[in-house]
Order: C-alpha cells, then sequence, then structure tokens
C-alpha cells in the first residue's frame, strides 16, 4: 500500500439477515470515513468476522472463519451475536485484535480506528445515500427495530440482542425511500419480532415527510405500499393485531406473503418453549387469513426433537402440516445452543432421532408443496428476475421471498434484467419451483402481484 492509498478493511459477513444488515451498517460507515473495502484477506489491513451463534452448526461456521482470517490475515476484529461471548471467544483465539457483541457499530469503528486509523479526511461521498449494501441492487433487507421481549426457551437471541428497539418510522421511511430511488424493486421488513414494532414506545408518533405516522406495524406497511415497490414481511409473530395485515395483502398495497415462525403444534410442547398460541387457534387464524386473502403465501418454521417431544407429538406437528398445508415450511433439528433454558429440561432426545425426525417432517412438507405448486399450473403471475443465465431467467414469484424459498425458471426469456418485473404463464412445477414462459412485456412497476390479488376478487 502506497502512502496516498487509503486504508483497507476486509469483511466477512455470516448468519441470518439481521446480521446482514448490521455487517451493510459497518461497511457504510467505513466506506463514508474513506476506507476501502478489500475483496482478500492479503490485501487487507484487518479483517472484521461478523458471527452468528444462533445454533451449533452457525457457531462452527463462524469460529471456521474467525479461525481462517487469522491464519491468512492474523488482524482479526469480530462481532455480532458470537462475539456476545467475549471470555469463550479470547481464550479461543487470544491474538484477537477486539472483540465485541451484536449491533456495536460505535464499538468496531473505534476499534478499526485504534488499529488501523482512519484517513485523515473523510469521504462521505463514498458512501451512497442507500449505503453500502452485501444483497443484489434490487432487493434489500429494511431492519425496522433490534432485539426482542420474549424468553423462547430454545433461544437465546435476547441475551445476545438484549430487549426490542424499535427504530424510528421516519428513519426507517427514509432509508426505504434512498433504497427505492437507488433502484430497489423488493423491500424484505426484517427484525428480531417485526410484530412487535413499536410496543417498546407505545407506537409512539413519529414524522416521515412531514406527515404524523405512528410507530406501528400497520401504518409503516401502509406508507411502505405508496413507493410502488415489493414489500415483504419476515419474522412476525402471531399477535392478533397481524390480522390487520391482511387486508393490506388482499388489496395489493403489500405482498400477499407473511413469514411466521409457528415452532411447534403440541400444546404442551409450545408450552414448554414458552411459545403462544395452540394448533387449533392456529388453524383458525389460517382459514381467517385466507378467506381474507386467498392468494396469501404463508411460511414458517418449526423445530423437531424438542427436549421432552414424544413421538405422539410430533405425531401432532405433522397432522397440524396436513392440515394447515403451509406454502412454505423450514425445519430445525433441535440443537442444544450454549445458555438455552430448554437445555435443562428433562427428556433430552439423542440426535440421531432429532434428525429422523427433521427429515420426516420435510418429507410430509415436501408432497405439500408439490401439490399446492402443481396447483398453479396454467395460472398467469408477475415475477422479479434475479438473474438471466444460458437458459433463461431466474426469478420470483410474491410466494418466493429470496434464498430461503423457491424460485420460477422462465425459460428462453434473455431480454430480461435483474429487477425487471415479467408476466408469465406457469407451465409446470416441482416440489420447491415452478417453470413457466414469458406472456407479455415487463411490467414497469410492481403493481402486477396487486393486480393478481384484486382478480381473485372480481
Amino acid at each position: 500500500m502506497t502512502d496516498s492509498s487509503p486504508p483497507t478493511v476486509g469483511f466477512v459477513s455470516l448468519g441470518c439477515p439481521k446480521a446482514l444488515v448490521d455487517s451493510e451498517r459497518i461497511l457504510t460507515r467505513l466506506r463514508a470515513e474513506g476506507y476501502a473495502i478489500s475483496p482478500t484477506y492479503a490485501g487487507a489491513g484487518l479483517v472484521i468476522v461478523n458471527t452468528c451463534g444462533f445454533i451449533d452448526a452457525a457457531v462452527e461456521e463462524s469460529l471456521d472463519a474467525i479461525g481462517e482470517a487469522l491464519r491468512e490475515n492474523g488482524r482479526v476484529i469480530v462481532t455480532g451475536c458470537l462475539g456476545a461471548k467475549r471470555e469463550m471467544m479470547r481464550g479461543k483465539y487470544p491474538k484477537l485484535l477486539a472483540v465485541t457483541g451484536p449491533h456495536a457499530e460505535d464499538e468496531v469503528l473505534r476499534h478499526v480506528h485504534s488499529h488501523l486509523p482512519r484517513p485523515h479526511d473523510s469521504f462521505a461521498s463514498l458512501a451512497p445515500p442507500q449505503g453500502v449494501r452485501l444483497t443484489p441492487s434490487h432487493f434489500a433487507y429494511l431492519k425496522i427495530s433490534e432485539g426482542c421481549n420474549h424468553s423462547c426457551t430454545f433461544c437465546v437471541i435476547p441475551a445476545l440482542r438484549g430487549p426490542l428497539v424499535s427504530r424510528p418510522v421516519g428513519d426507517v421511511l427514509r432509508e426505504a425511500e434512498n433504497l427505492v430511488e437507488a433502484g430497489v424493486r423488493e423491500l424484505l421488513v426484517i427484525a428480531q419480532d417485526t410484530a412487535a414494532y413499536g410496543v417498546d414506545v407505545k407506537y409512539r408518533t413519529g414524522f416521515a415527510g412531514g406527515r404524523p405516522i405512528k410507530t406501528q406495524l400497520k401504518e409503516l406497511c401502509e406508507a411502505l405500499s405508496a413507493l410502488g415497490v415489493w414489500t415483504r414481511l419476515h419474522y412476525v409473530y402471531p399477535y392478533p393485531a397481524v390480522d390487520e395485515l391482511i387486508p393490506l395483502m388482499a388489496e395489493g398495497k403489500i405482498l400477499p406473503y407473511i413469514d411466521v415462525p409457528f415452532q411447534h403444534a403440541s400444546p404442551r410442547v409450545l408450552k414448554a418453549m414458552k411459545r403462544p398460541a395452540a394448533a387449533e387457534n392456529t388453524l383458525e387464524r389460517i382459514r381467517a387469513w385466507r378467506a381474507v386473502c386467498p392468494d396469501i403465501t404463508i411460511r414458517s418454521t418449526f423445530i423437531a426433537g424438542f427436549p421432552g417431544e414424544t413421538e405422539a407429538e410430533f405425531g401432532e406437528l405433522l397432522a397440524f402440516l396436513e392440515e394447515a398445508r403451509l406454502d412454505r415450511v423450514g425445519c430445525f433439528a433441535y440443537s442444544p445452543v450454549d445458555g438455552a433454558a430448554a437445555n435443562a429440561l428433562p427428556g433430552a432426545l439423542p440426535a440421531d432421532v432429532r434428525e429422523e425426525r427433521r427429515r420426516r417432517l420435510m418429507a410430509a412438507q415436501e408432497d405439500i408443496s408439490a401439490e399446492l405448486l402443481a396447483a398453479r399450473i396454467g395460472r398467469e403471475i408477475t415475477v422479479l428476475v434475479d438473474e438471466v443465465d444460458e437458459e433463461g431467467a431466474i426469478a420470483r414469484s410474491s410466494a418466493d421471498a429470496p434464498e430461503i424459498d423457491g424460485v420460477v425458471f422462465v425459460d428462453g426469456c434473455f431480454d430480461a434484467e435483474p429487477g425487471d418485473f415479467l408476466r408469465v404463464r406457469v407451465v409446470d412445477a416441482d416440489e420447491h419451483d415452478l417453470y413457466a414462459e414469458k406472456v407479455g412485456e415487463k411490467a414497469s412497476t410492481a403493481k402486477g402481484a396487486a393486480g393478481v390479488a384484486r382478480a381473485k376478487k372480481r
């Protein structure tokens, strides 16, 4: 590096979309201060590793990444969820420059300044208004709050990330507007507990564009709908207030898609997890949501092999899935995360039993998914293009969140670009994905998804 070259930082981002947003914020501030971002370990003055500590596999991945960064570069700052376990980190890797917990941008920047002094002049113009992003240019995660007030026995996130702290609604909407102005066509709204947005500030009224708006999820979604892009909701706890969001989906204001982590169906297991609701109440609410918005896509996640889960209780979960017929499902085998209260519960199951139940659940869900997707053959839908390869466009419908759901393959469509909306007809399906052909010109806005929802009501 010459004397005139800016100091350079390497960055490794691991974990969930919420951690990805933390990484984007740190990178944005580094760029604004004049630091360069290195694509390699060798070219970096130091490396920041943003870690995940949610389940054992994520911990191992984070530890491996830290070890690799130390071997390849030697100067490493650790942040993120695993960084909250500072003593463990320091014991395993005593040569780390610094260790911080999650959402600790100021602390990370202070350590960077200490070990790799910033340039004499900072260049705010180096960071665009929408910030530095790690997602493709046509979609972005919009984090509306941090932390969680729940005490689920299988989870340590509240201990790592703290209680709920909602972002000011004006700040959220300004960020959304900057993203849309920069070309984003889909906003993925995320938090540890999205539906609780505003609870900590008693739904305080804020201001956006000079008009009052409450710090509350429904009002935020109403405001986001005016931006003319897809708005997708993730990590929505099943509070009664969630019912108010379904009419917005039916009206085409936000995508008819909701990601609700039900986790189980057995009342006893849910109680042991300290989770809300019982299976019969959940089924009733799902029926009510579909009555209001027939095109709604419901995604959920479940845990198989929770301590004390009997074969009969696992059977209750399988029966629930058969009745609920959820569109998208993920399942984890229970992982005894260090510090989780559930680890002390009686009836811990062997790892092979937990994994076998996870496989059975996903096999059952594959059959359900295949039937639901086959029912879409012959329908016309609007899709958002993610990429174009040698066979055509790879896109997503309103039912598909990036990286966790399926895709729509539009064979022979080579004139599209990432970020384009297309109108297509579904011609085939498998357990996860749809296959389609283009039926019209590119859609100029995201309103095509709204048109589908409205057409079914006419």
